[in-house]
């Protein structure tokens, strides 16, 4: 029994050392997943970052949770609890600018920029593709396998080409590590971008490599050619061309017949600007994206790059809306008797346009003292050189306040916006429409003839939106108030209280009332027929095109009738004659 015993233990013992030398020179053919499933998967250059936490796409920007990009990228990365602001500061870094005396001046010193975040329960996320430059780096999405690749920017790269059959990808430097990725359909070539990949390290036998769709293993040497790739990563010559290509493009200022420009009301970060049906003729989109902070000059920042992307995409330029606080003349004042804070400021906003590729730069200061017109008009002279020199389209808004030198500004700015809307603002002791087409061309008249504003510099103002008003009587007494209502809330309030429509010449618009309870509601209305009427005064008195507020209030119809009217018509002639039978019907 014991020598048989003893046998059966030899045999066991050979049969394990027979296994053992089987599987030293035999590979390993088992193939195990790359990433882990569910959820993104991110790759900084050769690391597989595992943190569940790191990265997050939304409405198809990448995000990058703090933590990672501070570790990574950025370690001087500030978090500011009291503002709930990520704070990036531009010491050791460079923001791309146009001349290199901007460059100078926006890099002179520290600049602390506020970066919008996104927080997800106790992470913060900071959008990282507006920042790559900001960053040298790159970022590639890949999202048939939800990987996002950030690369250093290099002057050369070590690549490698599959040329010979049989090449499998490991997870480690030995053919006893199970395989990431079979080449199995190798083209005999090695030209496809499927046989391409950056080499990392190198070994006796091996390279650490990373392929096309962000897989990092090790790939025996005798499958493959190695070389060496200047100008960056893969890809950046066409970047670069595609973005002087735009560069031209935005320094152009040739419109196909007259502006179209709309303002975006965006005090929180928009979820999805891909939702947003096609604006036919839309010339360009200003987001109230920038505001004056404090009288030193720092800025609030609510902008968006995947806005940047979603406009540039569509065909529209981005002009963003930099404003004041309207509820702080005070404030304003010393802001504008401070060289310093101007001189701030003016980093501040040279380096966010440069940061989120933008077109032009919309100045939006209202309510602030009379006493400051002369300093507002100094500031517009100080800043617009500095913004066109970034190739930046300069505009200044202005309302019929005497606060504003309208011809000085015009001296300075490419464009003057005339807010020419809430003829009857919300509480205004009488009521009335928002904006009468009469009203609208007296003060057109008095802006060119004795304001002094050239006529290829103006543009009109659109109200897209409706007030309803209430005379309410209670105990004898009569109170006036009122509500802003988009155009279609404004048709359908006058369609479900069954209230009787007219034409009202003087105004250019619908008129209805009803009564409701103790109250009187009285409604101008801004429809097609309205801002049909509005828009034929660009062509009058041959305006540079009209500006609108705001998208959120239209209605879809509204861009048909200001595309005839602004890309198609030539003039007021052609205007009247196809409008020389129109009637004025209100349309259930």
């Amino acid at each position: 029994m014991k020598k048989a015993a003893a046998i059966v233990i030899a045999i066991l013992i050979v049969s394990a050392l027979a296994y053992v030398v089987f599987r030293l020179n035999h590979s390993n053919d088992n193939l195990i997943p790359a990433f882990e499933e569910g959820g993104f998967n991110l790759i900084i250059e050769d690391e597989y970052i595992t943190s569940p936490k790191s990265l997050k796409i939304e409405n198809g920007e990448i995000l990058l949770d703090f933590d990672t990009l501070k570790k990574y990228f950025d370690p001087s990365l500030k978090w500011d609890e009291t503002s709930q602001k990520v704070i990036v500061s531009t010491k050791d870094r460079t923001i791309k600018m146009k001349t290199g005396g901007l460059t100078s001046f926006v890099n002179d010193g520290l600049l602390s920029l506020n970066i919008p975040i996104v927080q997800d329960e106790d992470v913060i996320y900071i959008p990282i593709e507006f920042l790559s430059d900001f960053y040298g780096i790159e970022i590639t999405h890949v999202e048939q396998n939800n990987v996002v690749i950030i690369d250093y920017k290099k002057d050369f790269l070590h690549t490698a080409n599959i040329i010979e059959p049989g090449a499998v990808l490991r997870s480690g430097r030995d053919s006893k590590y199970p395989i990431l990725r079979r080449f199995d359909d190798f083209d005999g070539t090695g030209n496809s971008f499927k046989y391409q990949m950056r080499i990392f390290e190198e070994y006796d036998k091996w390279y650490k490599i990373r392929t096309w769709d962000g897989i990092v293993g090790f790939i025996e040497k005798q499958y493959v050619v190695a070389k060496i790739e200047g100008g960056t990563i893969s890809g950046k010559e066409q970047k670069e061309s595609l973005d002087e290509e735009k560069e031209k493009k935005s320094s152009s200022e040739a419109y196909e017949g007259k502006i179209n420009l709309v303002w975006d009301m965006v005090y929180t970060r928009r979820s999805n600007p891909w939702s947003v049906p096609d604006m036919k003729g839309l010339d360009i989109i200003s987001p109230t994206w920038f505001q004056l902070q404090n009288s030193k000059g720092d800025l609030m920042n609510r902008a968006y790059s995947g806005y940047v992307k979603w406009a540039h995409e569509k065909g529209y330029k981005v002009w963003a809306l930099l404003s004041n606080d309207f509820q702080d003349a005070e404030m304003t004042s010393k802001f504008l008797k401070d060289d310093k804070a101007i001189e701030n400021f003016t980093r501040q906003i040279l380096a966010y346009a440069s940061l989120y590729n933008l077109d032009g730069i919309n100045i939006d200061f209202e309510n602030f003292y009379q006493r400051d017109r002369d300093l507002f008009t100094r500031f517009i002279e100080i800043i617009t050189p500095k913004l066109k020199e970034q190739g930046l389209v300069v505009s200044v808004d202005v309302n019929d306040i005497p606060c504003y030198d309208k011809k000085a500004l015009s001296m300075t700015a490419d464009y003057i916006m005339y807010m020419s809307y809430d003829q009857h603002w919300r509480t205004s002791p009488v009521a009335g429409s928002v904006a009468q087409v009469s009203w609208q061309e007296r003060i057109l008249k008095r802006v060119l003839e004795e304001e002094g504003v050239p006529r290829e510099k103006l543009l009109l103002g659109l109200p897209y939106y409706t007030r309803l008003w209430e005379e309410k009587t209670e105990n004898g007494a009569m109170s006036l108030s009122s509500v802003a209502l988009t155009m279609e809330e404004a048709k359908n309030t006058i369609i479900e209280n069954d209230a009787e429509v007219v034409w009202d010449e003087e105004s250019g618009q619908f008129y209805a009332e009803y009564e409701k309870e103790n109250s009187r509601f009285r409604i101008w209305l801004e429809d097609e027929n309205s801002i049909n009427l509005k828009s034929s005064l660009v062509h009058k008195y041959n305006l540079a095109g009209v500006c609108a507020w705001s998208m959120y209030f239209v209605s879809d119809n509204i861009w048909d009738v200001l595309y005839r009217n602004l890309k198609e018509i030539d003039g007021y002639e052609q205007w009247l004659k196809l409008n020389e039978n129109n009637e004025y019907i209100f349309v259930y």
